[in-house]
């Protein structure tokens, strides 16, 4: 949930009135609209909102474009080779949702590897031992349209076929991934 500070400055200036100079109202507000916005899970963007198009690489040589999945559920997992939690998570997502729907014309998931190269992201997919596609976000400008560019992963956001967010999980919590896994599975089974 993202804490909106606008309707704290405008409860501000409309408490001010007469009671205060507007010199006086306009400092008090400035200070609150300055305040750092708050993201729930330092994600910029919520349930319901349109996924922020992109394109990218992914390591077997094609490229991904989001906007053009339309009509199809995209899972899209952000994930890094030195996030010991995507290290637990990944192989839940393998074989729960991947080997399950990877034949499903209306399913697509592809992992999104922040910052890293290629021979980083083969390397470190083999060891967990995924087979899912994994694009190249090697300057994070994907992540941080999704969530604050510093902030952690692991994180799942599932878009809808109308290019809506559908769900969006964050850091591997049993009962989150548990309802990830059974959302798929009913949508796709719709």
């Amino acid at each position: 949930m993202k804490y909106l500070l606008l309707s704290a400055v405008v409860a501000t200036l409309i408490s001010c009135g007469n009671k205060q100079s507007a010199t006086e109202c306009a400092t008090v507000a400035d200070s609150i609209a300055s305040q750092p916005v708050v993201y729930e899970n330092e994600y910029l963007v919520k349930v319901g909102d349109t996924a922020p198009d992109f394109t990218l690489p992914l390591t077997d040589g094609t490229t991904f474009t989001l906007s053009q999945q339309r009509g199809k559920f995209v899972m899209l997992q952000f994930t890094a080779s030195w996030c010991g939690v995507c290290r637990r998570e990944m192989p839940h997502i393998e074989k729960e949702i991947w080997q399950r729907h990877k034949d499903n014309e209306l399913f697509v998931l592809v992992g999104v590897d922040r910052q890293e190269g290629k021979e980083v992201v083969d390397e470190y997919t083999a060891k967990v031992g995924t087979t899912y596609p994994m694009a190249l976000d090697t300057a994070g400008n994907v992540f941080s349209s999704y969530a604050v560019r510093n902030s952690g992963i692991t994180r799942n956001v599932l878009v809808g076929p109308d290019g809506r967010i559908v769900m969006l999980t964050r850091s591997f919590k049993e009962q989150e991934f548990r309802n990830l896994v059974n959302c798929i599975d009913s949508l796709l089974a719709e």
